[in-house]
């Protein structure tokens, strides 16, 4: 195996303020080398900065944030500004790639090989590195070279299907299936397995990391459920789905919504006695779906009957599997999250906190997005890399 050139810099273990006495991140000490893209594969390298890894950006020279520096999905990581259309531009990116733990891509199928910067180059030079590819529908496959988005992977791969009510189109919920669920978690995932695979003796690898794929597997409870005969196809008929009276979420009197999910008979019965439903002889068929429409009917009314502070003020903190329904607004501000920290400021903005917590390593606080190549310099400082040359690349654009 060739050896690896200097080191990118890790991220430095010094800590301050709450948490300065533990170890920093779980993933401390490993480097990332992550190609620029939107969506799932920043949100894979958010989270493997978020805990610890090094994760140096290539950004194109002249980029700007998609959102104008309040891009929550680049916190944490340094940006080098490449152009890979050069070749000293790509020789830059594959001598990154020489001392990196791992690589994280999101673009089509066959780009990084056109670039120069397929596996099969990278890995010959590095045979640690864990090369991890992040698309909607995979490397191979009839759609695998066409465009798509959040939407058309899950409603390929069986979940979108079963969002909504029934009798009406299904509903997209937000990106976070496809995109986030299905895409960026499990390549975190797998850069972390495949990583922990390297570091026992293993060789490097390439994960195909495909959306659909994902969502699929997300669904495998739903699959159970269907199979045993205890889901059915129409949507918003079913427990998990908002068919259940006592799974679905009720306006208040304020205009608010609160959700409920009741679902075991305990937790059933602490709901009814809450509401003051205990001693109505229809809601003791609880598993019951031709009873259902009317008990909703019921739970609606009397939800209407009170704004969703005075419902908090009889139902939170029992045993009812309730919680008022929050706007992202209002959920930093809520005690509960507040008592927890779920929510930081980052550069002023309000963000989710690095999840979830260990209570031995901390990760340092998240920075700011960086302006794309901000940190060239330094990077290639970092590898070795001399004034003359760094002054070479900038005068030929490779670099900005």
């Amino acid at each position: 195996m060739p050896a690896k050139g200097p080191p990118l810099s890790p991220r430095s273990a010094r800590r301050t303020g709450p948490g300065a006495d533990r170890l920093p991140g779980p993933l401390h000490g490993l480097t990332i080398v992550e190609f620029a893209g939107i969506g799932p594969g920043p949100f894979a390298a958010m989270m493997l900065a978020d805990h610890g890894a090094e994760v140096i950006r290539i950004d194109r020279p002249g980029g700007k944030s998609l959102f104008g520096g309040k891009d929550v999905l680049s916190r944490s990581r340094r940006s080098i500004a490449l152009d890979l259309k050069q070749p000293a531009g790509v020789a830059v990116a594959k001598r990154l790639c020489a001392s990196a733990d791992g690589l994280i891509e999101g673009l089509r199928p066959g780009v990084m090989e056109r670039l120069g910067l397929g596996p099969d180059a990278l890995l010959a030079a590095n045979p640690k590195l864990v090369y991890g590819r992040m698309t909607g529908w995979g490397q191979h496959g009839p759609y695998a070279h066409t465009a798509g988005h959040d939407i058309n992977y899950i409603a390929l791969a069986g979940a979108l299907a079963h969002f909504g009510r029934p009798g009406e189109n299904p509903l997209p919920p937000i990106n976070l299936v496809g995109d986030f669920g299905g895409g960026g978690m499990m390549l975190a995932f797998a850069m972390v397995s495949a990583m922990l695979h390297v570091q026992r003796g293993g060789p490097g690898q390439v994960i195909d990391c495909a959306m659909t794929d994902g969502t699929a597997l997300l669904m495998a409870i739903v699959h159970g459920m269907r199979s045993a005969g205890q889901w059915r196809d129409e949507r918003g008929t079913n427990l998990l789905d908002g068919g259940a009276p006592f799974y679905d979420c009720y306006q208040c009197a304020c205009g608010g919504y609160v959700a409920l999910g009741a679902i075991e008979p305990q937790f059933y019965a602490e709901l009814l006695r809450l509401t003051g439903l205990a001693d109505d002889p229809d809601f003791a068929r609880q598993m019951d779906p031709r009873q259902w429409p009317a008990l909703k009917a019921r739970l609606a009314e009397v939800f209407r009957g009170k704004t969703r502070d005075e419902w908090c003020a009889i139902l939170e903190g029992s045993d009812a599997c309730f919680a008022p329904v929050l706007t992202m607004g209002e959920a930093p501000q809520h005690p509960h999250n507040a008592a927890r920290g779920t929510f930081i400021e980052v550069g002023g903005d309000i963000q989710p906190a690095p999840a979830p917590r260990y209570s031995v390593t901390a990760s340092d606080a998240p920075t700011p997005e960086r302006t794309p190549g901000a940190d060239t310099i330094e990077i290639l400082a970092g590898i070795g890399m001399g004034e003359d040359e760094i002054a070479r690349l900038h005068s030929s654009g490779a670099i900005a």
